[in-house]
């Protein structure tokens, strides 16, 4: 049972974990690939500190933000199709990266597909923002990767750890299946040990913090959780660099690069958890995980969902928030999420339902 102020709380910790997220996103879009010496150059001293035009707009998303986006309407849809005896949600996440992979393909949404359901008909979702080869070929076909026969199978790129908070929010769930269902999801398109145990480890984490947990010991708990699997060593050793980075003196640029670019899995988890770290505050955290040379948008996306999980919305810059792309969408994603999972069972049973719910989430 859900109480009001427990409500509250778990609904201030999505929006925080999902526009957080989409503003480190966005912080980064502008610099991805961008040498450090570049950054400053263009920058200053400084580097980046505010949104930079990218795709013809401040405060743009890129295809992480999408991709988290579509993993949230997965697990939402998974949820409302249980009713049917369908409980499969690897299968629903997965049809759901197949409607984001149709927004990478098409003009706009096809509104004829009523079952696609609300998300896929947002028209300014169409749009290309560097997608990641392994998630566009892994998605191709309708064949499901999975951990027995996954796709792309010496592929680790961040694909799979910039999309995977949305499991950590599962909040109800034991955290050994946050972990299962993320590395499951992970495998249906990088198939490396490496890639879909970094997305778990990653999972795990903010399902922690989710539940009010501290980072550092979120972080104890991943390391656990790893240990069990097979190939797990790089994720385990990028964790505890992150962990001995964070120990040894004040944080810099260079202390972030020594960690990596960010463009593998292990190494966008490490950035993204080192920076949320020792962050001051989340516009500093924010700032460190993409003024580097790599995967700023990614590193960026990661650490802004965990301080976003960690504090709640209110911490975020106002500013940041209000320039953001797609901020309603995502707001009302989050909602609807949060309201799923606390006030499930009064928007659909066996026996009655509500249809405006059933609309915005087909069964189909």
């Amino acid at each position: 049972m859900w109480g009001r102020t427990e409500q509250q709380d778990f609904r201030s910790r999505v929006r925080g974990c999902l526009l957080g997220g989409a503003i480190g996103d966005a912080l980064g879009a502008a610099v991805e690939s961008d040498s450090l010496s570049a950054i400053r150059q263009a920058h200053g001293e400084a580097g980046v500190t505010d949104y930079v035009p990218a795709y013809g707009r401040r405060g743009a998303i890129t295809d992480d933000t999408q991709m988290t986006l579509f993993t949230t309407d997965g697990l939402i849809r998974a949820h409302v199709r249980r009713d049917t005896g369908a409980w499969h949600p690897p299968t629903d996440v997965h049809a759901a990266y197949r409607r984001w992979l149709a927004t990478q393909r098409d003009w706009g949404p096809d509104e004829r597909k009523k079952e696609d359901g609300w998300l896929a008909r947002e028209e300014w979702l169409y749009a290309q923002r560097s997608p990641g080869k392994a998630c566009l070929s892994g998605l191709a076909d309708d064949r499901m990767g999975t951990l027995e026969t996954p796709k792309n199978p010496e592929s680790k790129g961040c694909g799979t750890v910039m999309r995977s908070a949305p499991f950590g929010l599962l909040v109800g769930w034991e955290p050994q299946l946050v972990f299962q269902l993320s590395v499951e999801c992970a495998a249906q398109t990088h198939g490396h040990p490496t890639g879909y145990l970094a997305a778990g480890a990653f999972s795990a984490i903010v399902h922690a913090l989710a539940r009010k947990d501290t980072l550092d010991h979120a972080v104890q708990k991943a390391l656990a959780m790893l240990a069990t699997r097979p190939g797990h060593e790089e994720t385990t050793d990028a964790l505890k660099r992150a962990l001995g980075a964070m120990r040894q003196g004040m944080p810099s640029a260079e202390r972030v690069e020594s960690l990596g670019e960010g463009w593998t899995a292990e190494e966008a988890l490490s950035i993204g958890v080192y920076c949320a770290l020792v962050a001051e505050d989340v516009r500093h955290g924010l700032l460190l995980a993409v003024n580097h040379g790599g995967d700023s948008d990614s590193t960026g996306a990661v650490c802004g969902n965990l301080l976003g999980t960690i504090h709640g919305e209110t911490a975020l810059p106002p500013a940041w928030v209000a320039e953001l792309e797609g901020r309603s969408t995502v707001l009302e994603l989050a909602d609807d999420f949060a309201m799923e999972m606390t006030q499930g069972p009064a928007l659909h049973a066996p026996g009655a339902a509500s249809q405006a719910w059933l609309d915005r989430y087909p069964r189909a």
